[in-house]
């Protein structure tokens, strides 16, 4: 006998409650596992993939294991130091360009040439803020990734834990599939299946979207000489989850800081454009519905408000689950929405008459 349906939302709650419990008490201690258990699910296609082809689990494993060590090595001794170079170099900069910026204006409009002028003192301060704040807020960026991700984690506890992961995820995943309540299994398998359809489009398709375009644009704008072209690059590639604002945001900073470097040739300055224009164009013709498709169901308002709302609240591991809980919860909320259209609450005792008077007629004809 099922239980009823106040028990069953009585025994959920409290499994919801523990989760967010354990989030909040133990975050620094769960944040290696979180870390490896987005990875490794990130990387088990590729796993299965390998397995299709002839290797075994442990083989596929060990395969991507070394693979991934291979390009975060190079990626720490090549990539890492340029972009913090490039970030620090900068913000130390942005006052000289805001006082050029100033200049150009003020020869063209010399009415602005006055001290006491709101629109002179607005740009000397606008340069002063973006050095200060600039300086705290990559500073602080370095030290909370240090204090939250620490040397030991990253080089040897993480990838550990990744690597055992992805060897049993789907020895894990069938265990968990025993273990459903008989009565609700196939809903909840069905609700599972649309889950990891939204992560998969979203994190393993997404993702994969913002490396191509960061580093599209990172090369692009090196190859063409401008300066710090590779921040730029890696800036608009790791916002461009969101629909427009990646090339939006980064083609606003190419231009601007050509405009500084080639004045005088405006060639140049239309090609820092045209990268981006050539991103978007990649972006919303191949990429994303080659790799993400049109099954995400992840708004980007909804996700800036999870990961908004979960990383003030839980700090950074709030960060790591904020797209898995927007996830599970747009797909329950849908559920519960399809539910509802499909109850006599939604439908009327209108509807609930006509449907006797059907299935009366349907009797009288047989």
């Amino acid at each position: 006998m099922a239980l009823p349906v106040r028990e069953q939302v009585t025994y959920w709650g409290a499994a919801s409650a523990v989760f967010f419990a354990l989030l909040w008490f133990l975050g620094d201690v769960m944040t290696p596992f979180l870390i490896g258990m987005a990875v490794a699910y990130f990387l088990d296609p590729v796993a299965d993939r390998l397995e299709r082809i002839g290797f075994s689990r442990v083989l596929a494993t060990v395969t991507i294991t070394l693979a991934a060590v291979i390009v975060f090595a190079i990626a720490a001794l090549v990539l890492v130091p340029k972009l913090i170079d490039q970030a620090v170099s900068l913000i130390n900069i942005a006052p000289e360009m805001a006082r050029q910026f100033q200049a150009f204006v003020t020869e063209r409009f010399p009415a602005l040439d006055d001290n006491g002028s709101t629109v002179r003192r607005t740009l000397v301060a606008v340069g002063d803020a973006i050095k200060s704040r600039g300086d705290e807020l990559l500073n602080g960026a370095l030290a909370s990734l240090a204090g939250v991700v620490n040397l030991l984690l990253l080089v040897v506890l993480v990838p550990v834990i990744t690597f055992y992961l992805l060897m049993d995820w789907d020895r894990m995943v069938a265990q968990v599939d025993k273990l459903l309540p008989l009565d609700h299994a196939p809903v909840i398998r069905r609700l599972a299946a649309e889950i990891d359809a939204s992560l998969a489009g979203f994190i393993r398709g997404q993702v994969t979207v913002c490396l191509i375009l960061g580093a599209f644009y990172a090369a692009a704008l090196s190859l063409l000489g401008l300066n710090y072209g590779l921040i730029v690059g890696f800036i608009a590639g790791l916002i461009s989850f969101i629909p427009f604002v990646g090339s939006v945001v980064g083609g606003v900073l190419a231009i601007g800081l050509a405009l500084f470097q080639f004045w005088g040739a405006p060639w140049m300055i239309g090609a820092a454009g045209a990268i981006f224009v050539a991103g978007q164009f990649l972006e919303g013709n191949i990429l994303t519905p080659k790799l993400v498709g049109g099954s995400v169901g992840l708004h980007p308002v909804w996700l800036i408000f999870a990961l908004s709302a979960l990383g003030a609240v839980f700090g950074f591991v709030g960060l790591l689950t904020a797209v898995p809980i927007a996830a599970v919860l747009g797909v329950l909320i849908r559920f519960a929405i399809a539910q509802y259209r499909d109850s006599r609450l939604y439908k009327g005792l209108t509807w609930h008459h006509v449907a006797l008077e059907d299935e009366a007629r349907e009797g009288d004809d047989t």
